[in-house]
């Protein structure tokens, strides 16, 4: 086990951090099962660091936040050659000749990794830059992280930072596959990192393909005497160090540096904003000092966002799943940031009166990071004379309904939900996505299909798909038909909070189904719950909770329900073994940060002693578990309400003096290798 994971280390670092792969993916992968196997034979010899954390897990967990050993501070940014040199001209003044480290400014999310003895102990989120999330888990699935350093002389305990991003190429299949699935895009790839890190599922952002550069170490005195010597042991313990750094010693020379990158950035496969300047020797540094934000030795000069003039041809009107039109501008092809600028959005008629944007007008585009570029003015001194301000539809531009808008909505909708056909198509493609109903076989192309051929009307019809009709339509045939039908079967062992979040409620995403699934257990409990009930689970207000009665009040929605319920669709969670009564009929909320515990596994306990949790503190609950940091609101609400609010220690005293319950071992359930295994009887 330890030679494998020796070699998989070694590969992993040729191919991340090298680019020089020896082996192929297959043989890889090979080294990898192996070692998985070994694992799953002998446990008590798997390492907590084995290369094969890097494929994640399905687990979730909540983050713990943790206190940085050195605080994580901002940068001072500047945005002008004259700002730049006013700081330089400071440095020098007071410390006399220096030299600079000039770094390309990583557009991605910052994180500070600690290694004991050489191996990856923990990463942990810059946070507020006192404290951060311990993101250990996510982290150990980036390739580029070695979880053990190579050669020798780093120190016994040490904290390295660095900036985690989402390459392009990783974005846009990221971005690809959403699409695809009827899911919203990420508007850029900062974004998309940073989310993808607190994502409860390692083994999601495994699938993701984020990547890490590190450039700066943090210890209680210097391995060398300057930075750039640093990042150069660095690079021989196995971190990935940019190669675009360079060592200057004139304003000249950073401007220099600055003028090039402003434009070679263009073609690198990761996305900077800007450039980072840094005193090089640590003795200069420690003269200079910090503020109470930020180091006064380092600078960021930040690239002006790049932008073109172009003109407004047309404008396209998007209607999606859930009725929302969404304007698109349609542009005389210009180019942008190395790709050539076609369209643009313009989000809602609010921009396009705060904008006065109008048809052939000249505007300035700008892509900053986002996936669809943007429209941020227009060239007043380029307008026709005959120009006359936008008149944004009133009307449906798929099925000619008129749009409403509700009140505080930024967008219009189109309220005719059953027949306009993006709706429809929107939905079925949503229900069966990867993260909802997961059903195979059923893309976008697919599903438009059989809405043409009649085959299907609304979510429930996939379950009465006819076998021989559906082999008989184009592109199709037997097989293809049989992988559908066998997805849709398969979809039957969903669990509850997928069917839930497939159902396309309007505000209820992935996480509000898991809150509410947890919190009432079944759909009919959801189905039946009043708006005031509703906002007592975690994550729901006001807004979801009227948008969940709406739904269910809709008699067509109702039957679609009573479809799905009959073709076997899982409509409650399944029962966890309760260890004891001690909360028998209790209602508890969980506040604040506990040691050693999640607040997923406090809830959990309460549960298990018979308890419900509520997220919210209202007259309907029995006690409050508060621990550090709980919300000084609830508390002020709770002493008012005269609720009785337990501690952690208090908590667990009480559940741990309750009688067990004993389970009952059933003769339809046979044990092996300690896991039970249902139906035996047959």
């Amino acid at each position: 086990m330890r030679e494998l994971e020796r070699q998989l280390d070694y590969h992993s670092h040729k191919y991340y951090v090298e680019n020089s792969p020896e082996i192929s993916d297959r043989e890889f992968d090979m080294l990898l099962r192996e070692l998985q196997d070994l694992e799953a034979r002998y446990p008590e010899h798997a390492d907590e660091n084995s290369p094969t954390k890097r494929v994640g897990s399905d687990l979730t967990s909540e983050f713990q936040s943790v206190e940085h050993r050195y605080a994580m501070q901002s940068l001072s940014n500047t945005y002008s050659s004259e700002e730049l040199g006013e700081w330089i001209d400071r440095i020098t003044k007071e410390i006399g000749e220096v030299e600079f480290v000039c770094e390309l400014k990583f557009d991605g999310t910052a994180i500070s990794l600690t290694y004991e003895n050489g191996a990856l102990k923990r990463a942990v989120t810059r946070g507020d830059g006192r404290r951060g999330d311990d993101v250990t888990n996510n982290v150990r699935t980036i390739g580029s992280i070695p979880l053990r350093l190579r050669g020798e002389g780093y120190p016994t305990m040490f904290e390295i930072r660095g900036e985690i991003y989402m390459p392009y190429a990783s974005f846009d299949r990221l971005n690809a596959e959403r699409e695809a699935a009827g899911e919203p895009l990420l508007a850029n790839p900062r974004n998309a990192a940073a989310g993808t890190l607190k994502q409860q599922s390692s083994q999601v952002v495994a699938h993701r393909g984020l990547d890490c550069t590190l450039y700066h170490i943090a210890v209680d005195e210097p391995i060398k005497a300057t930075h750039w010597d640093n990042l150069m042991e660095a690079k021989k313990w196995g971190f990935k160090i940019s190669e675009h750094i360079k060592l200057c010693r004139s304003r000249q020379e950073i401007e220099e540096f600055i003028a090039y990158w402003d434009s070679a950035r263009k073609a690198l496969p990761y996305a900077t904003d800007g450039i980072v300047i840094k005193v090089n020797r640590y003795s200069d540094q420690r003269t200079l000092g910090s503020t109470a934000k930020a180091p006064r030795w380092a600078v960021a000069y930040k690239f002006q966002a790049e932008r073109a003039l172009t003109k407004l041809l047309s404008v396209d009107f998007q209607v999606g799943r859930t009725g929302a039109v969404t304007p698109v501008a349609n542009l005389e092809p210009v180019q942008l940031a190395g790709t050539v600028v076609k369209r643009a959005s313009i989000h809602n008629a609010d921009q396009i009166e705060a904008l006065d944007i109008r048809l052939g007008d000249m505007v300035y585009v700008e892509k900053g990071g986002e996936i669809i570029p943007k429209i941020t003015e227009v060239e007043l001194s380029e307008r026709p004379a005959d120009s006359k301000p936008f008149e944004y539809i009133t009307h449906c531009p798929e099925c000619g309904t008129e749009l409403v808008r509700d009140e505080g909505e930024a967008k219009h909708f189109c309220p005719n939900s059953k027949g306009c056909k993006p709706q429809i198509i929107g939905r079925i493609v949503h229900f069966v996505g990867r993260k909802a109903m997961d059903i195979e076989g059923l893309g976008v192309e697919t599903i438009e299909l059989l809405w043409e051929n009649g085959m299907l009307h609304n979510i429930a019809d996939i379950y009465h798909l006819d076998p021989m009709l559906l082999a008989s339509l184009p592109r199709l045939g037997e097989r293809s038909a049989a992988n559908i039908l066998e997805g849709v079967r398969l979809s039957a062992e969903v669990p509850f909070e997928r069917v839930l979040f497939s159902l396309g409620i309007r505000y209820v995403g992935e996480t509000t189904a898991k809150y509410l699934a947890s919190h009432f257990r079944t759909l009919d409990a959801i189905a039946n719950a009043t708006i005031e009930e509703l906002s007592e689970a975690e994550e729901v207000g006001s807004k979801i909770a009227v948008a969940i009665t709406e739904y269910f009040a809709e008699e067509d929605n109702r039957k679609i329900i009573e479809t799905l319920r009959s073709a076997g669709l899982q409509f409650e969670v399944k029962d966890k073994v309760q260890t004891s009564n001690a909360l028998e009929g209790k209602s508890v909320v969980i506040s604040g940060k506990f040691e050693g515990r999640s607040r997923d596994d406090m809830k959990a306990l309460v549960e298990e002693h018979g308890g419900r949790n509520l997220a919210a503190v209202s007259a309907n609950v029995d006690f409050i578990v508060a621990g550090e940091n709980m919300g000084p609101a609830k508390r002020q609400k709770a002493e008012k309400l005269g609720i009785t609010i337990l501690s952690e220690a208090e908590f667990l005293a009480l559940i741990s003096s309750a009688e067990v319950i004993e389970t009952p071992h059933t003769e339809s359930e046979t044990v092996i290798d300690n896991k039970p295994v249902q139906g035996t009887l047959f």
